[in-house]
């Protein structure tokens, strides 16, 4: 999977062991170590793409990529694709995310609830040895919340409640917030066109 995102990668993995598929890191999969995938597209459908498609330079294998973010609506869609890099902070996946949250939380000050909607958006890219490309979109609605809440997840899980929750998604177990999360619904989606298409059923896919 082209991504340097230990979360991302770790749900991923969840989510697609009970379809039948397992996971490799970018070097396991013979990538140089530390490599880093291009984010620079403008939507979210070319930034999976543009990864699936460099680490398939690399390796020449089944390669899968995603890109995902939030997208909230009193700011115009934003963070959107540029949800990993909202605040412009280097450092670690922890710090990153911090920075994420408190300029969100600044950005939406004396928003009122009922404008804090907003969407998870995902977009997965599966690139066989052949070149044939499948692209699944998959998103969960809901709204921001003033104060971060749970201990699970990550980027901006603690600020996320889904529609016909109360609870974050940072505060739900991961079997059931891969059941509901736009990762989950992209992957599934992506999981069934290779079904209809013939290649999950001769094993192709892994």
């Amino acid at each position: 999977m082209a991504s340097r995102n230990e979360g991302k990668r770790r749900e991923v993995a969840q989510i697609l062991e009970p379809l039948g598929f397992s996971l490799r890191t970018p070097e396991e999969a013979g990538a140089p170590p530390g490599i880093e995938f291009p984010e620079d597209g403008d939507t979210f459908e070319d930034n999976a793409l543009s990864k699936a498609r460099a680490l398939r330079a690399l390796t020449g294998g089944w390669c899968l990529a995603d890109d995902s973010g939030l997208e909230v609506d009193a700011l115009g869609g934003s963070p959107g694709v540029r949800s990993a890099r909202y605040a412009g902070c280097g450092g670690a996946a922890a710090e990153r995310d911090r920075a994420n949250l408190e300029k969100l939380l600044r950005e939406l000050a004396g928003v009122a609830a009922p404008r804090r909607t907003a969407r998870f958006v995902c977009v997965v890219a599966l690139i066989g040895p052949d070149g044939a490309e499948i692209v699944a979109r998959g998103e969960c609605p809901g709204e921001i919340i003033e104060t971060p809440r749970g201990r699970g997840g990550f980027g901006y899980d603690p600020v996320f409640v889904p529609h016909g929750y109360d609870r974050t998604m940072a505060e739900l177990a991961p079997a059931e917030k891969n059941l509901i999360s736009h990762r989950g619904r992209a992957l599934r989606r992506l999981a069934e066109r290779l079904r209809q298409s013939g290649i999950m059923a001769s094993g192709a896919g892994g």
